[in-house]
């Protein structure tokens, strides 16, 4: 692209605006497709969703992406904030302006800030709020309020607000019906019904009534226990953050746990990644990141361990092997999703090494030019030298004697 694609930056709310949490993106062709690639604004590096290092303020975003290094500035968003953004694809003719039904029905609810996203085709909206537990995603619709960053164009539909507005209601009830799986819904409340005098408050998906001790025992003995242990001594290496860490901990302790919060709450804080972060409230709700990072953690574990089951070393991260089609069927789901984000991972690294290979063959030409240029100053300089010190003896030969005459005519007119 060779115009910014921010149309009205003044458009863009100042809630958002005031924030330092912007980066630019460029797009990329990647196994035939067009990607937006996260671009650092000034430095031109890869962006992460997950490190503010990398993030910038709105001006110097704006200032980046009219640069040829850049297509596009976009939005982070973080635990830090309350700001959610929703994502809604293939829904606009960009020719006639029609938008679907479902489209039409999401931004009409939400009552706030929306504009056209870059390719046309669709829309984003931001809101204030929670976003509820559970799948963030579902065909055209997908819903982000953390680690993502989000396409900001200023393109703003006129007949919405021209504020970010708070909506929880109206979030609550979107994601309840365009989003989240409501068959599954539907049974796991039966299942609760059916159950309430049996089942604690605390407790999960699967009744597993281990102890701490013997909980650790075969966490640290399973197939991916040497996983475990490192995250359980608070290494965090190979993830991008240690939010990132404490999630991947807490899907584990989910599957030990059976979604056991309490249980999961207590284990934590015997851990080496616990920290002061987690008792600090960071949602609009009053909810605490570790109380969210629990939830989240139980909603995304598909399965959890099974005390009759006959593998008594469990199966790696909550994920089992056989039982019934429904329960193969989100297995395979789960480790799809998986191999997509590591895919989306392997070409964000790919990004970022071909960036600083350019940025390495960039330098090394300065470098050539620059050393070119000096050694042809010194050339000049040396040439320089020469020549004076030609003319400086031509002079002197020649002021000797005339200075001789001088002498001797002022000396025979005295």
């Amino acid at each position: 692209m060779s115009d910014p694609i921010v149309n009205e930056p003044e458009a863009i709310p100042e809630t958002l605006r005031e924030r330092d949490q912007w980066v630019c993106w460029r797009e990329e062709e990647r196994d035939g497709k067009p990607t937006k690639i996260p671009v650092t604004p000034g430095a031109g590096g890869f962006a992460s969703a997950t490190e503010s290092e990398t993030w910038a303020s709105f001006e110097a975003a704006l200032d980046y992406s009219e640069t040829e290094h850049a297509d596009g500035i976009g939005f982070v968003f973080t635990d830090d904030d309350s700001i959610v953004g929703v994502d809604l694809d293939d829904c606009r003719d960009p020719e006639t302006d029609d938008v679907d039904d479902a489209a039409l029905d999401i931004i009409e609810r939400l009552d706030s800030y929306t504009e056209v996203s870059p390719s046309g085709t669709g829309y984003h909206v931001l809101i204030t709020g929670a976003l509820p537990e559970g799948r963030n995603r579902r065909g055209s619709v997908e819903l982000y309020d953390t680690a993502r960053f989000f396409t900001v164009t200023g393109d703003h539909v006129e007949w919405t607000p021209t504020r970010v507005a708070r909506r929880q209601d109206a979030l609550t009830a979107i994601h309840r019906e365009y989003v989240q799986d409501t068959e599954r819904d539907t049974a796991s409340e039966s299942e609760q019904r059916d159950g309430a005098d049996d089942e604690s408050p605390t407790t999960g998906a699967a009744d597993v009534d281990l102890e701490d001790e013997d909980l650790l025992e075969k966490a640290r003995n399973a197939s991916n226990g040497e996983k475990f242990e490192r995250l359980w001594n608070g290494n965090t290496v190979g993830y991008d953050s240690q939010s990132e860490a404490d999630m991947a901990l807490c899907c584990l302790l989910a599957f030990w746990t059976g979604g056991d919060r309490t249980q999961m709450e207590q284990l934590f804080r015997q851990s080496g990644l616990m920290r002061e972060k987690w008792d600090e409230v960071h949602y609009a709700d009053g909810s605490t990141y570790g109380e969210k990072t629990i939830e989240r953690a139980i909603a995304t574990t598909s399965e959890f361990y099974d005390t009759d089951a006959a593998d008594p070393h469990g199966t790696p991260d909550g994920v089992t092997t056989g039982g019934t089609p429904d329960e193969a069927d989100r297995s395979r789901a789960y480790l799809s999703e998986k191999n997509r984000l590591l895919s989306e991972r392997v070409d964000e690294l790919e990004a970022t090494l071909e960036q600083k290979t350019e940025r390495i063959e960039t330098l090394e030409a300065e470098i050539e030019r620059l050393t070119d240029e000096l050694a042809a100053r010194d050339q000049e300089t040396a040439q320089s030298h020469e020549e004076d010190s030609g003319t400086a003896s031509e002079t002197g030969d020649d002021s000797e004697p005339a200075s001789l005459l001088s002498r001797f005519f002022s000396g025979r007119s005295e």
